[in-house]
């Protein structure tokens, strides 16, 4: 993202005059400190607001020698406090934050200069300005801190969520509004163990509140009653399988795992949606055929706003003829890891599973702020949980971890299903939109079965709004079924970058299927050889029928595969 800058900002003294003013602005709470407070320390104050009006956001303070992080606080009328977020993983991968609610802040600091960096998701361009806090004595000082959107995504009709969140449910709800979420579903029934019921598991959080959407401000919904199976242990013993999201059931559930057919029932029966979380899991290449799974996380809990972390995890998984990159030690690199998402949510596209893309990130867990890769879903009138939801399991949506890609194909949203007739001509799919982006993009890629067969470079040119926009209207043909997709890439600061996806759209020729790839049923049908092999003589004879199942199913797709 592009990061609004201010030169080193002196904190004026404010006269003791002014300080009653200030404090009957808000009800503070102790300061929240990484590192010791010192003697000579002083309080100061602060307030983010856009256009004069006070807005949560999310707040990093960092010591100018980049080592030591400090937290600030607040609190509203209503009660919501400031909420502090700490997570490690090595040296290079650090989410240190506090998301604050709207209203003033205050951190205790010793004199010295700092980093202050406020960001609020997607949609506001982040800001950092230097603030240097001088010596003498401890009189306050107040930090003013303008947020500006780029983009509002509501009033064209799109609407985030995050469908993987570790977090209670009192954290999500400041921690929602600190990131401009529209939609959180926070994993509150969690099992770890086969043979768990997961309402006791060991990892299981809050007694959800009911079965309720409830909005926690206009337009922003927590639904709180949603489970995740992450099997790690089977009869005592350390036995990984994989994991599987129910969001959006209505009661809780009793079932147990690895049978993973009760699940999917129990699910459909409540109209709960089913998310594979990641494709490299040990059971990903089964549960997909057997669970019918309607979601695939295309921005998974790996992608963060810090440095890319997992190069060897799962690694075991890589195929080796799918021109995956990988690092100077055989591990994952980002690129390689999202690159391997990609081609992996095709191949299972291509073999005909009706999978449609969403967002998750799993903070709580990880070191990464709620909602850093998150789903837009195009919403028609006021947004509601149920249209919302309906929404995402149409397909009616796109996926970001930062730029913003709104497409029609043929005149109509991801996720159509468009029927055909047998031809011999071609057949052709109108791709319109806009992508936009706060920074420009390297490039947008029309796909065809996961195939590239369009590439428009954009230019570097910003709009009368100060960001980027580049209008598509490409025409693309194909033969028989095929589906048809978009993704856009945004170069960051770093090196990196973030992405964009759409959901796909099908069309569908009667009596001519579409044809998966050879090396893509090849691949998956190894995955579940590999795990029935692995799995004989630990599950049980119905636990593993499963596998046997999608084994079966994967060798009939690679008797018409291309």
């Amino acid at each position: 993202m592009r990061r609004q800058t201010n030169s080193a900002f002196h904190v004026p003294r404010l006269h003791t005059t002014v300080r009653p003013v200030l404090l009957a602005a808000a009800v503070f709470l102790a300061t929240a400190l990484l590192s010791t407070t010192n003697a000579a320390a002083r309080m100061m104050y602060g307030r983010i607001h856009e256009d004069g009006r006070a807005v949560a956001a999310r707040l990093y303070i960092q010591s100018s020698d980049g080592k030591t992080w400090y937290h600030a606080t607040s609190s509203t009328e209503t009660g919501e406090s400031a909420v502090t977020y700490r997570k490690k993983r090595g040296e290079r991968s650090t989410e240190i934050h506090t998301s604050l609610p709207a209203g003033n802040f205050q951190v205790d600091l010793p004199p010295g200069e700092y980093t202050f960096t406020v960001e609020r998701g997607k949609e506001y361009r982040p800001v950092s300005k230097k603030v240097i806090v001088p010596d003498g004595d401890a009189d306050t000082a107040l930090i003013e801190i303008r947020l500006k959107r780029w983009i509002h995504m509501a009033e064209l009709g799109w609407y985030s969520g995050d469908t993987h969140v570790h977090r209670s449910l009192q954290d999500v709800r400041v921690a929602m509004l600190a990131e401009d979420l529209n939609l959180a579903f926070p994993l509150t029934y969690w099992v770890t163990a086969a043979h768990e019921s997961p309402t006791s598991g060991a990892k299981s959080t809050d007694a959800p509140p009911g079965n309720r959407p409830d909005e926690i401000a206009p337009g922003y919904i927590v639904y709180p009653l949603n489970t995740e199976y992450e099997l790690f242990t089977y009869g005592g013993k350390r036995h990984t399988l994989g994991a599987v999201f129910v969001l959006g059931h209505q009661t809780p559930l009793e079932i147990p795992a690895p049978r993973v057919t009760p699940i999917a029932n129990e699910a459909r029966k409540q109209k709960a949606l089913l998310d594979l979380d990641k494709h490299t899991w040990a059971w990903s290449a089964m549960i997909v055929p057997i669970m019918k799974v309607d979601l695939f996380e295309l921005a998974n809990n790996h992608i963060w706003r810090t440095e890319f972390a997992f190069h060897d995890w799962t690694i075991n998984t890589l195929p080796t003829d799918w021109g995956i990159e990988t690092d100077e030690n055989g591990g994952w690199t980002e690129h390689g890891w999202i690159d391997f998402g990609f081609k992996t949510y095709y191949a299972f596209l291509n073999c005909g599973f009706d999978i449609k893309p969403t967002g998750g990130t799993a903070t709580g867990v990880h070191p990464v702020p709620l909602g850093f890769g998150r789903v837009y879903v195009e919403v028609e009138g006021k947004l509601t949980y149920d249209k919302w939801f309906e929404g995402l399991g149409n397909g009616n949506s796109f996926v970001t971890t930062g730029p913003m890609l709104m497409m029609k194909f043929g005149g109509r949203p991801a996720g159509t299903k468009f029927p055909l007739k047998q031809s011999n001509n071609p057949n052709k799919c109108h791709v319109t939109g806009v992508a936009v982006s706060e920074t420009p993009l390297s490039r947008i890629e029309i796909l065809v079965n996961g195939d590239v067969v369009k590439t428009i470079k954009p230019g570097k040119s910003p709009t009368d709004r100060d960001h980027y926009r580049v209008t598509i209207d490409e025409v693309v043909s194909f033969d028989d079924s095929a589906w048809v997709a978009v993704r856009c890439f945004q170069p960051r600061d770093d090196g990196r970058y973030f992405y964009a996806h759409t959901g796909p759209v099908h069309y569908q020729t009667a009596g001519a299927p579409l044809r998966p790839k050879v090396r893509e049923v090849r691949y998956l049908l190894n995955r579940v050889q590999e795990e029935i092999t692995r799995n004989t003589g630990v599950l049980t004879n119905q636990e593993l029928e499963e596998f046997k199942q999608a084994e079966l199913i994967y060798k009939k797709l690679l008797e018409r595969a291309r």
